[in-house]
């Protein structure tokens, strides 16, 4: 009967890992839409600016905002898939039975300590949407970004806690 379960509890954080994975690729489908309205936009930018001498006068508010989506957009995605940029300095001094122990408490630690920034952001789009505060030219409410890159960042700091947990606990659980 411990035999069954233990098998039937890893098929289910097997599905979990995996429906994961799947669920990740719906924020690097937004942030590529974002990317292709950025090109398209300064596409037109450019030649509405060359041929007509009429630039499109909320290109740089929505460059900015579309910036910002993209790049929080696919924050949590990066984080959790460990992809991001890593300096290897100390990694010849680390022994190799030793770097899942590293990996996790690094995990660990950076999540824990993304949720200040989460919590400030959104205090921060709080206040924007207290004050009213909106885009200049398009009058878009800007605690609506906010509210993106403090959930965005919030999510980051959840998935690297639930990384370093799984480092620490079985790490052969996040290789594929």
């Amino acid at each position: 009967m411990r035999s069954r379960q233990i098998h039937v509890e890893g098929y289910l954080v097997t599905f979990l890992i995996e429906l994961a994975r799947r669920a990740s690729q719906l924020p690097i489908f937004f942030a590529s839409l974002a990317l292709f309205t950025l090109m398209v936009m300064t596409f037109c930018d450019v030649v509405m600016r060359s041929l007509f001498n009429t630039p499109i006068e909320a290109a740089t508010e929505l460059t900015r905002i579309l910036m910002a989506l993209i790049v929080f957009a696919v924050l949590p995605v990066i984080s959790c898939r460990n992809e991001h940029i890593a300096v290897d300095l100390l990694d010849p001094f680390v022994p190799s039975k030793w770097q899942a122990l590293r990996d996790g408490l690094i995990a660990l630690a950076t999540g824990i300590m993304l949720v200040w920034p989460a919590v400030r952001v959104m205090t921060l789009a709080e206040r924007a949407r207290s004050y009213g505060d909106v885009t200049e030219y398009l009058s878009i409410p800007q605690f609506y970004i906010g509210w993106a890159i403090a959930i965005a960042t919030m999510v980051t700091s959840v998935l690297l806690v639930i990384r370093g947990l799984i480092l620490l606990a079985k790490p052969s659980l996040l290789e594929r």
